[in-house]
């Protein structure tokens, strides 16, 4: 999806997207209307997208809003997550150091054309990571929390629990990250589900290393990795090449599927934009 999240984009991003949610609508018309007892996670969703209130089990507010980023970014502290370099933290490489090539993914946890991404080609990625073929480097966006009126926090606050997960060790970092982007849990981007802590936390449960972490949980629920979030946004946003997500650069050449100037989504198109960008260095 492009940074200036332009109607076009978003027009083509739900056409592409259009039979995955219609199979999933009736399911999540249900969910926004579940109300159980007096301990409950209430969504109250307001016509002009105004106002969503969630309370979890404790009888707390766990959504974190537009406001509580703006007072996050004042904060002093700052937490840098292991397996992390480079200023701030906001060099995130995985995969076999002694790799030949490395691979660039910059991604938005918002973005639906980047859920549809991962759902197709996610594993075809991760598949030449281990086999060696290059190692991987994200820079992780959040504009569309900017861009998508009200102002949201969802990509934010969905990066600071990666930074959670990436603390934990990089295959948490990846799998969590996956499941994030899965078909059963990436909501439409105009909810910003990523918002509310209680639902990244139901979302980490899926991850093995994840699932009864008290540490991560204590990192999402704190807010511990905030600050790092916010840095690597602003990496994100200084990449002036980088117009949109996903996108992707081979040794710094970017990858366009074939015929095109947009970023390959299937397997196909990015093994083919992945082979001509190797053979082009040989």
């Amino acid at each position: 999806m492009s940074k200036r999240n332009s109607q076009a984009s978003k027009t083509a991003a739900r056409e592409r997207l259009r039979a995955e949610r219609e199979r999933q609508a009736k399911r999540d018309k249900i969910r926004r209307q579940l109300v159980v007892g007096g301990s409950i996670v209430a969504v109250l969703a307001i016509a002009a997208g105004i106002g969503v209130a969630v309370s979890n089990m404790g009888g707390g507010d766990s959504k974190v809003s537009h406001e509580d980023w703006v007072a996050a970014a004042k904060k002093e502290s700052f937490a840098k997550p292991a397996n992390a370099s480079g200023n701030k933290g906001t060099v995130v490489v995985i995969g076999d150091k002694n790799a030949k090539n490395t691979l660039e993914v910059y991604e938005d946890m918002r973005c639906p054309v980047c859920a549809s991404f991962e759902q197709a080609t996610g594993e075809t990625v991760l598949k030449d990571m281990r086999d060696g073929k290059y190692k991987l480097q994200f820079t992780m966006g959040a504009f569309l929390d900017e861009n998508i009126p009200p102002k949201g926090s969802g990509s934010k606050n969905a990066l600071s629990a990666l930074g959670a997960a990436l603390n934990v060790s990089p295959d948490a970092f990846l799998e969590y990250k996956t499941a994030l982007f899965s078909a059963k849990n990436h909501p439409d981007e105009r909810e910003d589900k990523f918002a509310d802590d209680a639902y990244l936390l139901k979302v980490a449960d899926q991850v093995k290393s994840l699932k009864g972490n008290a540490e991560f949980e204590k990192a999402v629920n704190e807010g511990t990795y905030d600050q790092w979030a916010l840095a690597m946004k602003d990496r994100f946003n200084a990449a002036k090449d980088i117009q949109g997500t996903p996108s992707f650069k081979l040794n710094g050449t970017k990858l366009t599927a074939e015929g095109s100037q947009n970023a390959p989504m299937t397997p196909q198109e990015f093994n083919a934009a992945v082979d001509k960008a190797l053979a082009a260095k040989s």
